[in-house]
């Protein structure tokens, strides 16, 4: 039996993984809960929370482990992780994927920034921050992100047995799925082997955010806001796509478009920015100007219906922002 590395004040030792879904957070989940379990001796509870059951929308997975001696009462949800696992980068945008850390937790994430890139974007003040570029890891072996993101956190979970975990990951694939077995062992150990980390000390005379739940605001007969008053109004601007790419997204090249519209027929989200400008003949026409990757999802049926290869895949690298994001007319209109 091995020993817990720190417990809260119930004797728990708590994981969130955050994520979207189609990225397989929740079974890496219940993945990690068999391997403390089963192969750590200890007593452990895995579950996950999300919305809508569809690829893109949000996930969370919950995992708790405590020594044999201790039981779990407490099914909620962890707000107060000693391990983050964020399957998605751009997830820091629109979600507080830190909240409830203490100032040693680990932060893991799924990213090709540098951990000092990745502190200043995501306002940690201390803790360590560990780096998995498991996109990239599971296009080169053609499996999935959870596999790579499962080793980086038997990496940073000492008390977890990684050969325990390769035996789990034969056995639930070797039945029905004997030629992904391979993939997926050598998808493990890259995010093993290559997960990078470093520790951040807390600034002096500073403290860690004080953890706020977000998800249940207090809301009484003087907060909460009048009869039929909708606070945050449905607006397209304030929809970011970018967290549901998956590894790649179209790349546009001015020079093989002929302005078809073939990319925009099948484009499920409006990405594409057209203008009206005259032809070489003076007459007017609607020329493409590009995407707005704000509004993509990386689904990539623009690529596959476009007669002239102007549109090809490239390795999402969330640069959507600035000179790569061309706006849409009715966002310059906005002041």
């Amino acid at each position: 039996m091995v020993s817990l590395p720190k417990v809260n004040e119930l004797g728990f030792f708590e994981i969130r993984l955050e994520s979207i879904g189609g990225l397989g957070a929740n079974l890496a989940g219940k993945m990690l809960a068999e391997a403390g379990v089963m192969g750590a001796a200890l007593n452990g509870v895995s579950f996950s929370s999300y919305g809508s059951e569809k690829k893109g929308s949000a996930v969370k997975a919950h995992i708790r482990f405590c020594e044999p001696d201790t039981n779990i009462r407490d099914t909620s949800p962890v707000e107060r992780p000693h391990v983050v696992g964020i399957f998605h980068e751009s997830l820091s945008k629109t979600v507080n994927v830190i909240s409830g850390i203490y100032e040693d937790s680990l932060v893991l994430v799924n990213s090709v920034k540098s951990t000092a890139e990745l502190k200043e974007k995501m306002k940690l003040k201390g803790g360590t921050i560990a780096v998995v570029d498991a996109i990239g890891i599971a296009l080169e072996e053609q499996n999935r992100v959870n596999m790579a993101m499962l080793g980086a956190l038997f990496r940073l979970c000492p008390f977890l047995d990684a050969e325990f975990m390769k035996g789990v990951i034969r056995k639930s694939l070797e039945k029905k799925y004997p030629q992904a077995v391979q993939p997926a062992l050598r998808t493990f150990e890259r995010g093993y082997n290559e997960v990078v980390f470093e520790t951040f000390a807390l600034p002096e005379g500073e403290t860690m955010p004080a953890f706020v739940r977000q998800d249940t605001p207090v809301l009484g007969f003087e907060t909460q806001p009048l009869g039929g008053v909708i606070t945050n109004p449905g607006n397209s601007i304030l929809k970011d796509l970018s967290i549901s790419r998956a590894g790649m997204m179209p790349q546009f090249d001015d020079e093989k478009c002929i302005h078809c519209a073939a990319c925009d027929n099948v484009c499920p989200d409006f990405c594409f920015v057209w203008d009206e400008l005259p032809d070489k003949k003076g007459r007017p026409q609607m020329f493409l100007q590009g995407i707005d990757y704000q509004y993509c999802k990386g689904c990539l049926k623009c690529v596959k219906a476009c007669p002239t290869e102007a549109l090809s895949e490239e390795r999402d690298d969330d640069q959507y922002a600035g000179q790569h994001r061309v706006p849409h007319r009715f966002d310059r209109a906005v002041v």
